[in-house]
């Protein structure tokens, strides 16, 4: 919601990859760090040359397991990883470093987007924190998320979301309401 104050979430943007009676697991897709994937390479020690990619950043995915990261790519039956999640709807998430061997010598996914670290909640806790107004849910059509994830420019990702809404934030309130 646009009143989040947690510095972690506040005007985030989440793809949310898994949801089920054990919890939810999602994804910051708007926020970089200062990190760029030619520095996280030379700290796993493998050498990027994809000139496209020099310059990449890697975003904070969330606050849980920051030390490790995270792929969402777009879903490719001729390319497989290994501790891949395939996503309905066309994307992957994949954790393992195979990956990132294969982006670094071009065999890799040709949209993708590295976070450290990723957004979770327990059984129950993301449905009640919607209830409690702190969560907004956008559902997206595939090519509407695509666009978004891998067209859009990180710092306009936030508000191209929320507009898919049809209606002025300003108008929100940070205030829960039941009727």
């Amino acid at each position: 919601m646009p009143g989040m104050v947690d510095p972690n979430f506040a005007n985030s943007v989440i793809y949310l990859f898994e949801h089920n009676e054990r919890g939810a697991m999602g994804l910051v897709v708007n926020k970089p760090t200062e990190v760029d994937l030619v520095t996280l390479f030379e700290k796993i020690e493998l050498k990027l040359e994809i000139a496209p990619l020099l310059e990449q950043p890697v975003y904070f995915g969330g606050p849980v397991q920051v030390e490790r990261g995270f792929v969402l790519h777009e879903s490719n039956p001729h390319l497989s990883y290994s501790s891949s999640l395939i996503i309905p709807g066309g994307l992957t998430m994949t954790t393992s470093k195979d990956i990132l061997e294969a982006v670094a010598i071009g065999n890799g996914p040709r949209k993708f987007l590295m976070t450290l670290g990723y957004a979770g909640w327990g059984a129950g806790q993301l449905e009640e924190e919607i209830t409690l107004n702190g969560w907004m849910n956008v559902p997206l059509a595939r090519d509407q998320m695509m666009e978004i994830i891998f067209n859009t420019p990180s710092s306009q990702r936030y508000e191209k979301t929320m507009s898919h809404l049809g209606f002025d934030l300003s108008s929100l309130s940070g205030e829960a309401g039941h009727a």
